[in-house]
């Protein structure tokens, strides 16, 4: 029966992304209404968390573009590349990564796709370029950030085994850094330019999408309405990474268990966290600069940003089902592979976590399985990268948004479902990342 259901959440990607838009996640909820109503399958669950801080990213940077500011950012980010726009398929990777290893949470980079993928198109450079390796990036800054989610499950295992929290960075850091300038390599002069690619172009004659205008200069009371807007955006970006750096500034707050009545006390999420700074920093550029609530409905943002909250919704729940599904037959199947062929515990983690889209939940059920086998630490810490297959099957939020905040359309997903826009810098970039990181793991004492 999983390889009917497997069939069949294929199918619903293939099609979904065949029919473009919102498609995706509707051609998704009716492979969940199969999988649940007539399989049997435990419904699982869509990605609440995810869903939550992308509509209060989008909500903000909406907002934002409907008091200028959007624009003012993309013109300031034009002039620092304008003798050399190639560089942004290097740039906006780098600023990815090292805003993800910051923050410890890959999805801050939704705040970033919107404003790469327009700074790429006014620059007439191909928005896939920088876009899929910036993905990738965020990925890879999720393993290399010492207080995302991983890296805290990982440090658990490893501290028994002598590997220290400096001794895993001084493995994770550099290996993941020079996987995303390789994996930016693998994709700097990828595809047609925007000239002569026959889709952009259709595109363009339809009307679908307008040609980039030369933004009106602004002045007055519109430009400070515009720097304004971008310098509240940017400080609430700043805000998110540094409670990311220090959770202590994350409150504390009591709640009573009703069965019993005992007092716990819990502190707000990173997840919540970025919603409530998120959502505030919108409220306030509505208030403060007098952004029309009607535009930054009718924007490209929140258009772009809706259409990936239904795609990541149907999708995301679908594959969430597929997996509580058959979760022993998967899991199982991983684990017995594992014990008789130990050499097979990279190609496993990338697997599980294709998987689970987690790179969390691979470290938490492969590792225990690693130490089992009695593989070296330092070997493990190396490994550790390859819980980044996240990308491998495009149903993650990430990938996505990405494709949805393309309006080009030169990001996307392949006819064939893998020859995706991901596939290449993210297979580029985790080997690469892998090599380094077992090349270091020899040296780092």
């Amino acid at each position: 029966m999983i390889w009917i259901e497997l069939i069949i959440l294929l199918a619903c990607i293939v099609i979904g992304a065949r029919l473009g838009g919102i498609a995706l996640g509707t051609v998704g909820g009716i492979g969940l209404l199969v999988f649940v109503f007539i399989f049997g399958l435990p419904p699982g669950g869509p990605p609440q968390s995810v869903l939550g801080m992308i509509i209060a990213v989008i909500t903000a940077l909406a907002t934002m573009q409907a008091a200028g500011g959007l624009d003012y950012l993309v013109s300031v980010a034009e002039k620092i590349m304008r003798k050399r726009p190639q560089y942004i398929t290097f740039v906006a990777p780098i600023v990815t990564y090292v805003l993800v290893l910051a923050s410890g949470t890959a999805h801050v980079i939704y705040a970033l796709l919107p404003v790469i993928a327009e700074v790429s198109r006014n620059g007439k450079i191909r928005p896939e370029r920088p876009l899929s390796i910036s993905v990738i990036a965020g990925f890879q800054g999720v393993i290399a950030s010492p207080i995302s989610a991983a890296t805290v499950a990982m440090l658990g295992f490893l501290l028994a085994q002598g590997v220290s929290l400096p001794r895993l960075l001084a493995i994770t850091i550099p290996s993941t850094f020079v996987g995303v300038v390789i994996g930016s390599l693998s994709v700097a002069w990828r595809g047609k330019s925007l000239e002569t690619d026959q889709e952009y172009q259709q595109r363009l004659a339809t009307g679908e999408v307008k040609k980039p205008a030369e933004p009106a200069p602004m002045e007055g009371k519109n430009l400070f309405r515009a720097r304004g807007s971008m310098v509240f955006f940017l400080l609430g970006i700043i805000m998110v990474v540094l409670i990311g750096i220090f959770p202590n500034l994350r409150p504390a707050y009591e709640v009573a268990v009703a069965e019993s009545g005992v007092i716990r006390t819990d502190q707000v999420s990173m997840g919540m966290a970025i919603m409530i700074v998120m959502i505030a920093i919108a409220g306030l550029i509505l208030v403060v600069f007098k952004a029309s609530p009607e535009a930054a409905l009718k924007g490209t943002i929140m258009r772009s940003g809706i259409t990936a909250i239904i795609c990541i919704l149907g999708i995301s729940w679908l594959g969430s089902s597929f997996f509580e599904g058959n979760r022993p037959f998967i899991v199982g199947g991983i684990s017995s592979l594992l014990q008789v062929y130990p050499w097979t515990f990279a190609i496993g983690m990338f697997v599980l976590s294709a998987m689970l889209f987690s790179q969390a939940a691979t470290v938490a059920i492969l590792m225990p399985v690693g130490i089992a086998l009695k593989l070296p630490a330092a070997t493990l810490a190396a490994l550790y990268p390859a819980a980044n297959g996240i990308f491998f099957l495009p149903t993650y939020g990430t990938l996505l948004a990405a494709v949805s905040f393309d309006q080009t359309g030169t990001t996307k997903i392949g006819k064939y479902l893998l020859n995706h826009s991901f596939m290449l810098p993210g297979l580029v970039t985790i080997i690469s990342t892998i090599v380094v990181a077992l090349l270091l793991s020899k040296f780092v004492g």
